[in-house]
């Protein structure tokens, strides 16, 4: 029967990083806390009522850990893959674990909760068991690597080899739909990054939820080559103008009834606008579902 294929990396915020797994040096013997979490549950209680009212839940933050064995060739080896774990896994650093189990690839940001602890050596020193405790005040697992939806673009209209004849060619064509869905197929509600880009001059670019009739939009005119970057993460709000590679704070214009628009579970349904040159703005879309476990 084929082995499922499983695999930690970790990697810190100073760049450096780890992959334990099931081969030498660092050997994978167990993983837990990547799929059951704690939920507290919000409630109140009117006089005289029976139980109790439930007015919201949270989930708490998550604790993993990694058992494995260092497995090296004698005691100068053990001593320097020793070394290596004490570096990556720095308490002072946050980091993000990578985990993969068959086809599955998601991540996490952690914080070192118990820097590695190595128990007993045999004594050839060819077997030195350890383990990391880490602890992830979001809880939530997302994809490696984040999903990006093209909404309005201009696709290119030729190939080589190329004949232009005498009435002249199509070099590219606009996508003709103004509306596109995007779908979260994580378990809750997320953030994501909009980047509106001017082709050439348009102002006051918007993005329209067609299901909650919410919107974001930017009282401005944006000139070609100008982008604006929407984050609308949880904690981690930013709209910034990119100029000439230069970046800066956009927030002076944002339109005031903007809502920082979020992905729900399952289908939704965006239409970009803009009140002049809306032909010359691309909108693009980066989202990380987000998952309760692996």
């Amino acid at each position: 029967m084929d082995t499922i294929h499983e695999k930690i990396i970790y990697k810190n915020a100073a760049g450096n990083s780890i992959e334990i797994t099931y081969s030498f040096p660092f050997f994978l013997q167990e993983f837990t806390g990547a799929d059951g979490l704690d939920s507290e549950i919000h409630r109140i209680k009117s006089p005289n009522q029976d139980g109790f009212s439930v007015t919201g839940e949270s989930l708490q933050g998550r604790s993993l850990q990694i058992l494995g064995i260092i497995k090296a060739n004698d005691k100068v080896e053990s001593a320097k893959y020793r070394a290596k774990l004490i570096q990556v896994f720095n308490p002072k650093m946050e980091g993000t674990l990578i985990y993969e189990y068959g086809d599955i690839k998601r991540q996490i940001r952690c914080k070192v909760e118990k820097a590695p602890i190595f128990q007993k050596k045999d004594t050839s020193f060819k077997r030195q068991l350890f383990n990391i405790d880490l602890y992830c005040p979001n809880p939530f697992f997302t994809d490696a690597e984040e999903s990006k939806e093209e909404i309005a673009i201009w696709q290119p209209a030729f190939e080589f080899a190329l004949e232009i004849a005498e009435e002249g060619i199509e070099m590219g064509y606009r996508e003709p739909s103004l509306i596109v869905n995007i779908f979260n197929q994580g378990a809750v509600k997320s953030g994501m990054t909009i980047k509106f880009r001017a082709l050439a001059t348009l102002t006051n670019p918007s993005l329209f939820n067609v299901n909650t009739r919410e919107y974001f939009k930017i009282n401005k005119t944006m000139e070609a080559g100008e982008i604006i970057t929407v984050t609308t993460h949880f904690q981690n709000k930013r709209v910034n103008l990119i100029k000439n590679n230069i970046t800066s704070n956009a927030f002076n214009w944002i339109d005031l009834d903007s809502t920082f628009l979020k992905l729900d579970p399952g289908d939704n349904l965006f239409r970009y606008d803009a009140e002049t040159g809306l032909d010359n703005l691309e909108v693009d879309i980066y989202h990380s579902p987000q998952y309760l476990g692996v």
